[in-house]
């Protein structure tokens, strides 16, 4: 899912715009809608998102391989996510379609979505000042949502010195101990995680023989 949307034929819904509304309430998936959908789009803007949930934070810290840094660090979610709040004022896509990512992201209404830079100070400052987990997940969330987290999952987490093979083969395992992290959501995932829940309405729907 990209800001653009894009038109649909011979669908329920016209658009991808549509489906996103209709798939998602706040940054969680609407079970009860997804069930009856044939077409899905993602929630988060890219799917290199969903690899930098909070969450995950613990599977970075824990990994058994070598560390992975980020900016000559052990990777800190949350400098990422700073660091991604910092580049909104940059993104072209985003400035052009700007009423329409801040329609995905209208459960933060506190956020500035006069223009691009007002939307940077207003996310960085209420960030900052956040101390409940819950709300700070429903901020980035949103930032996910909007922003592109493409360029920072491919070339600026990178791995140790230790490590002599590239770093999209680093990446690669990386991936593997992500997909473990979702893959043990259980037999009733919580919401916001999205593929959880895709992969288990799938898997339902496969045992239906739809």
């Amino acid at each position: 899912m990209d800001i653009q949307d894009c038109p649909i034929e011979n669908y329920l819904f016209s658009d991808t715009e549509q489906i996103f509304h209709h798939l998602y309430d706040g940054m969680n998936v609407n079970q009860a809608n997804a069930s009856q959908h044939r077409i899905w789009v993602t929630g988060l803007i890219h799917k290199e998102a969903y690899f930098l949930l909070p969450e995950l934070q613990e599977v970075f810290d824990n990994l058994p391989l070598v560390k992975p840094i980020y900016n000559n660090h052990s990777v800190f979610l949350e400098n990422i996510y700073s660091d991604i709040a910092d580049d909104i004022c940059t993104d072209i896509d985003l400035k052009d379609n700007l009423l329409k990512a801040c329609d995905r992201i209208r459960y933060c209404a506190d956020l500035d979505c006069s223009d691009v830079n007002r939307l940077r100070d207003s996310w960085k400052d209420k960030f900052q000042k956040l101390r409940d987990q819950s709300e700070k997940e429903k901020m980035i969330f949103a930032l996910l949502t909007i922003r592109k987290a493409k360029e920072y999952w491919r070339s600026k987490i990178t791995p140790g010195h230790e490590w002599t093979r590239s770093g999209s083969d680093y990446r690669d395992q990386l991936l593997l101990k992500i997909a473990k992290f979702y893959s043990e959501q259980g037999d009733n995932p919580n919401p916001k995680y999205h593929l959880s829940v895709f992969f288990k309405i799938l898997y339902q729907k496969f045992l239906e023989g739809k």
